[in-house]
């Protein structure tokens, strides 16, 4: 069983809605939260809190094939709700989990009437927080008021990036009193196809299911960051999506969220994997030069413009290793060569060079590198760059009115 203890690194505790937590990952609402065996094990692999599945009127009858692989990094699934009772959780499931020591959020879906039906059995039988789920924002709001009318326990909300404006949504949840924000929710429907079988991968209605894993979290950074530029001063984010090593978590820290959500590493890589992101957590924000989660918290949302920034990039090349830098030297793996869209870039180790003619200063050449032997930084801007920006924006403008 994890223990945070024995931890050398930074601490990685954390508090989310007045609750303190020994580590920042919640294990997300999903297939490992089937019941009390599930939670349990997630609690004692490290995760700070766990999300029951989702509890609705009716217990869930899923389709034969519901989840499947997208890469090596990815799920697509059709899978519903809680198939256990509502009964079962009230009785067993949550009272058991809470008794191994666990933090239990309980995720009620997807009516304002269940919510209503559902939320006080749930914090009786010891929940710790309740999690709203709901397929609308139009659902979403009344369920919160219904929630927060019924229970004394931190009332989350959870998003979705299929509705319009997420973070808007979110924005609208917490001045209507949600306690905690969870974003966001798997993306769809989304199809994949059996190439051997000629047949959708899942067998749901459609063949259609729903996205998670790692290519979610680009997207989920981003509706995270944005709520946490509009609230500052609201702290009980958590990003679900994609985090599927302590790099990942930090990301989602810099963008302003206290907890990451953890799930698609869990089932594709087994639950056990959460003790080593711990770890690993604990090192990279000593490494980092971070005391704490609560220090790294939002420490990139300074720097996220307002507007596209019109600059050079200087770029520097170490073809050995400098411990300096940091640099591990150049492999002469030559992707920064590959990658470059218009032949800017070329090797004959140890020797790079640019052509200044060719070169958009896109940066994926340094982006991709292995072993940070190339690197780049953006130039201040000059007169030049800065009235390049004016008439961007100028044209923006234009394109707006169109």
């Amino acid at each position: 069983m994890f223990d945070p203890n024995t931890l050398t690194g930074a601490d990685i505790s954390t508090e989310f809605c007045g609750v303190k937590l020994r580590s920042p990952y919640i294990l997300s609402s999903g297939p490992l939260g089937y019941g009390a065996k599930g939670l349990i094990r997630a609690h004692q692999a490290g995760c700070g809190a766990v999300v029951t599945k989702t509890i609705r009127i009716g217990r869930a009858i899923n389709p034969v094939r519901h989840i499947a692989a997208f890469g090596n990094t990815s799920l697509v699934n059709c899978e519903k709700w809680s198939d256990l009772e509502r009964d079962q959780w009230y009785e067993q499931e949550i009272p058991q989990t809470k008794a191994a020591g666990a933090v239990v959020i309980a995720s009620v879906g997807h009516t304002p009437e269940e919510a209503r039906v559902i939320v006080k059995d749930a914090q009786k039988a010891g929940a710790d927080m309740i999690e709203l789920v709901s397929y609308t924002e139009e659902s979403l709001l009344p369920m919160l008021e219904t929630a927060k009318n019924l229970v004394d326990i931190p009332v989350i909300c959870k998003l979705s990036a299929n509705w319009p404006d997420a973070a808007a949504t979110g924005l609208r949840c917490l001045e209507r009193g949600a306690d905690g924000i969870c974003a966001i929710d798997s993306i769809g429907p989304v199809l994949k196809i059996d190439v051997e079988h000629a047949r959708p991968a899942l067998a749901g209605a459609e063949g259609r299911g729903w996205m998670s894993g790692e290519a979610l979290r680009p997207l989920s950074l981003h509706v995270n960051a944005a709520i946490a530029k509009a609230a500052p001063d609201f702290h009980s984010l958590y990003g679900s999506g994609g985090c599927m090593s302590a790099h990942d978590a930090v990301e989602y820290f810099m963008a302003g969220c206290s907890c990451v959500g953890v799930c698609s590493i869990g089932i594709l890589r087994g639950i056990d994997s959460v003790e080593r992101m711990c770890r690993d957590l604990s090192a990279l924000l000593q490494k980092l030069g971070y005391p704490s989660v609560t220090a790294v918290r939002g420490a990139a949302l300074p720097y996220i413009p307002d507007r596209d920034v019109v600059s050079k990039l200087k770029f520097s090349f170490e073809p050995f290793a400098n411990e300096h830098t940091g640099a591990r030297g150049c492999s002469n793996c030559r992707r920064c060569v590959t990658v470059c869209a218009y032949g800017a870039r070329s090797l004959d180790y140890p020797n790079m060079s640019v052509n200044p003619l060719l070169c958009r200063d896109c940066g994926a050449c340094a982006d991709v590198c292995p072993t940070n032997a190339l690197f780049a930084e953006i130039l201040p801007q000059s007169a030049d760059d800065l009235e390049r920006e004016a008439e961007l924006a100028a044209l923006d403008e234009k394109i707006k009115l169109l």
